[in-house]
Order: C-alpha cells, then structure tokens, then sequence
C-alpha cells in the first residue's frame, strides 16, 4: 500500500494481453488505427491549407477539427504502441499528468468546436445572407480560440484537481492511457467532493453543447424542409449529415463510456469502450467528412 501520492513516481496501466501473440496483435492494431488518423487528418489539413477554394469558415472550423483528432490519438496511442510493444505497463507521474491533461484538452476542445460548427451550418442555412457578417474571417479565428481556451481552461482544472488528491490505493490505473476517473478510484475517499465539483462544471459545459447543437439543427432541419427544390435540399443537407455524424459518434461512445450500467462492466468491455471513443472518432472523422464532400475531394 501507497501512504500518498509523493512516493508514486510511476502509475501501471492496464495491460491489454497476457501472450505475446495477442499484445503484438493489439501493436498492430492501434499502429493501423494510428497511421488511419495520421493519414486522413494529415490530407484534411494540407488540401484545407494548400487550396484557396477551401479557404471558408466551414473548412476552417474543419482544418481545425483535424487538428485537434491528431493531437487527441497522439496523446495515447504512441504510448500505449510502446508499452505494448516492449511489454510494460510503466507511465511516470509526469507522463500520466501530461496525458490526462493534454487528452481533456483536445477532447473538450473538440466538443466546443463541434458546437462552433453547428452554429455555422445554422448561419449558412437559416441566415445566408448574413453569412458573411456574422461568420467574417476575425469571428471565426476568436470562436476556434474560444473553442481551444474552454479546452485548455477546464483540462488545467481537472489536472490539477486529480493530481492534488493524496492517493493511497496503490498506482495501477485501470485503463490503458491515464484518465480522471480511474485517478480518482486511487484516491482517498474524502477527496471526492472536490473533484465532483468540476466533474459537474464540465457536465455543465458537454450538455450545454449539445443542446445547442439539437436546438441548431432542429431550426436547420425546418429551413431545410422549407427550400422549394429537391436539389437544394439535398445540398443542404448533404453539408449538414457528415457533422451530425461525427457529433453523434462523440456523444454517444461518450456517453456509454461514462454512463454504462456497472451491471454490465468487465475489463474487456470497459477496454473496447474507451478504445471506441478515444480512438475511433480520430481515425473515423476524416472519411466521414471527406465521404459526401466534392469540393474536398477535388482538392484532394
């Protein structure tokens, strides 16, 4: 047993494999998700940059949407491809600090800016012709910041909250990358107030999104029922699915990880979960976008 925090300088993750077959199994499968995430946010990135066509809020708010996947799989793949790759669970206090922040920070950062995008689907189809009034380039820039900052601030929050708690059950973390609530099941049990304080100030934040999000896309989905012709529907919503689609992936491997009955938790479903919503929506939100997307493709 741990006495506190000060004598932990290194946390276990959990490992995914007893045999070697299986964790060189696991190596080779993050490595394909990984270079599937590198690859497609990496094309997203350099057509968005490299074409003027594509110099529009919508492909900006989208450039940085690529942006902030790859930094949210970098955050835990790499590590997780090398521990499994020499057989070991180590992550120092530091490196697990590091990681538990910069992950909220692109992930929370990405709920913001999916909110960001919502608003301007709903100005292009319900206010176009103050389109470009209301989504000018300056506006755009402060809310993708707004969007990084609301990120940056409550990740610097949960950090430092979880890493100030003394913890004295041991130093295994029951997930393969370093996350708030399985630091907090080594912590001392007084401690949880603190901690539930911000957990609600996020919940605030992540429903506050959404439901800005549903309220933009019901007025967007009554717009759209308006426009006479079939082809112009058909356009608007084609602009509209792909972000829904990647809004409803987040929210709802989200929303499972975190809300799932313990009735059914076991360490196998707990690691397929956390792998859904921390791994997939990177790899998957590049061919989601680019799928329906002409102008991107052309680009590409």
């Amino acid at each position: 047993q741990m006495s506190n925090s000060s004598s932990i300088t290194v946390f276990l993750l959990l490992a995914f494999a007893d045999t070697r077959e299986l964790q060189l199994l696991h190596f080779w499968l993050f490595l394909g998700f990984y270079l599937a995430a590198l690859l497609g946010n990496g094309l997203i990135i350099t057509a968005i940059a490299c074409d003027h066509h594509l110099h529009t809020p919508m492909y900006f708010f989208l450039f940085t949407l690529a942006v902030l996947d790859l930094g949210s799989i970098s955050t835990i793949v790499p590590k997780a491809m090398a521990n499994t790759l020499w057989d070991t669970r180590a992550i120092s206090y530091t490196g697990c600090a590091a990681q538990l922040f910069f992950f909220l920070f692109m992930v929370l950062g990405e709920c913001s800016l999916l909110t960001v995008m919502a608003y301007d689907r709903y100005v292009a189809i319900c206010k176009p012709l103050h389109y470009g009034t209301l989504l000018g380039s300056r506006a755009c820039v402060h809310m993708a910041a707004a969007a990084w900052g609301s990120g940056f601030l409550n990740a610097l929050l949960h950090t430092a909250n979880t890493f100030s708690l003394p913890l004295c059950k041991g130093n295994a973390v029951d997930q393969f990358f370093c996350e708030v609530p399985q630091i907090l099941k080594l912590s001392c049990s007084q401690s949880y107030l603190r901690e539930a304080g911000v957990i609600v100030t996020t919940s605030c934040l992540v429903s506050g999104c959404f439901v800005f999000i549903v309220v933009s896309y019901v007025q967007i989905f009554r717009a759209v029922l308006r426009i006479p012709s079939e082809q112009g529907r058909r356009k608007a919503f084609s602009t509209c699915l792909p972000h829904l689609a990647v809004v409803s992936l987040y929210v709802s491997t989200g929303i499972f990880a975190y809300q799932k009955p313990s009735s059914i938790s076991s360490p196998v479903l707990n690691l397929v979960v956390s792998f859904l919503y921390s791994v997939l929506p990177p790899a998957v939100n590049p061919l989601i976008y680019s799928m329906r997307n002409q102008e991107l493709k052309d680009a590409l």
